[in-house]
C-alpha cells in the first residue's frame, strides 16, 4: 500500500521547484493532487509530468493571496472528491533580501504580510473540510529557528511569524484531529535556476554550515513531506521538521 493511497492533496506554488517536487512525491505515493499557482504554464507542466508517470493531477490557476479564489478552489475540490486530506503551501512571498536599513517599510512588511495572509487563508479553507472528517494535515515550508544572518530583510521575520501561526493553528485544530507541521531546509541549491548568477558560489555557501557537508535535495523534501503527511507521522503536530543537514541547529 502506498503511503498516501486514496488521499486528496492540495499544493499551492506547485509550479515552483520545491512545490513541483512535493507534488510529484505525493502523486507517486498514491495521492490525487490538485495543483495551484498564479502562472498556468509551470503548474500545468508539473501536472503533465505527474500524469505521464501514471499519477493523478490537475492544474488550477489560483492566487493564494486571494480569499475568494482560495475558498472557491478548495470548496470545488471538496465537492468533487468528498474530502481534503492534505494542504501544503509553498508559494513565494515577494521578499526583498537586503539589510534592513536599505529597505522601505513596504519592502520590509511585504513578505510578512504575504506569508501570514496566504498561510491563514489556505489553512482555514482546508480546515473547514478537514474538521468535518475529523482528520487532515496542513504543511508549510520554511520553518524558522534562532539563527539569522544579515541582509535577509523581512524574510526571516516572516518565517518566525509562520512558526507562531503554525503553533496557533495546531492548538486550535488539534482537537479535530488535524495536524499542522512546517518543514525547513536551510536552502536547496538544486532549486536555483540553471542560469542563476553565482549559483555555484551560493551552493557552496549553503553547504558550508551544514554538519553533513551537503544540503537537502528536492527529492529529500518530497520524501519527507510524504512521510509527514502520512499516517506514519500521526503523532506529529505543532512541530518543525528540520531537514537542513545540520545547518539550522535548534536551541
Amino acid at each position: 500500500m502506498k503511503q498516501l493511497e486514496g488521499r486528496v492533496a492540495l499544493v499551492y506554488g506547485a509550479g515552483g521547484a520545491v512545490g513541483g517536487a512535493v507534488s510529484r512525491a505525493f502523486a507517486q505515493e498514491g495521492a490525487t493532487v490538485f495543483l495551484a499557482g498564479r502562472s498556468a504554464e509551470p503548474v500545468e507542466r508539473t501536472a503533465e509530468a505527474i500524469r505521464a508517470a501514471g499519477g493523478s493531477a490537475e492544474a488550477h490557476l489560483v492566487d493564494a493571496l486571494d480569499e475568494r479564489a482560495v475558498h472557491g478552489f478548495v470548496d470545488a475540490v471538496a465537492r468533487r472528491t468528498g474530502r481534503i486530506d492534505i494542504s501544503f503551501n509553498l508559494i513565494g512571498v515577494g521578499d526583498v533580501q537586503r539589510p534592513l536599513m536599505e529597505l522601505s517599510a513596504e519592502e520590509f512588511v511585504a513578505p510578512v504580510e504575504n506569508t501570514m495572509r496566504t498561510q491563514f487563508l489556505t489553512t482555514r479553507a482546508a480546515a473547514r473540510h478537514m474538521v468535518a472528517r475529523g482528520s487532515g494535515v496542513v504543511l508549510a515550508f520554511g520553518g524558522s529557528g534562532p539563527q539569522t544572518q544579515p541582509g535577509l530583510g523581512g524574510f526571516k521575520v516572516s518565517l518566525d511569524a509562520l512558526e507562531g501561526l503554525r503553533r496557533q493553528w495546531a492548538c486550535e485544530l488539534g482537537p479535530a484531529g488535524i495536524r499542522v507541521v512546517t518543514l525547513k531546509t536551510g536552502g536547496i541549491p538544486e532549486s536555483l535556476p540553471a542560469g542563476f548568477e553565482g549559483r555555484a558560489e551560493l551552493a557552496e555557501r549553503l553547504a558550508e554550515p551544514t554538519l553533513l557537508g551537503r544540503t537537502a535535495t528536492l527529492a529529500d523534501v518530497g520524501e519527507v513531506a510524504v512521510f509527514v503527511a502520512s499516517d506514519r507521522a500521526r503523532t506529529m503536530t505543532s512541530a518543525t521538521v528540520n531537514i537542513s543537514c545540520g545547518a539550522l541547529v535548534d536551541s
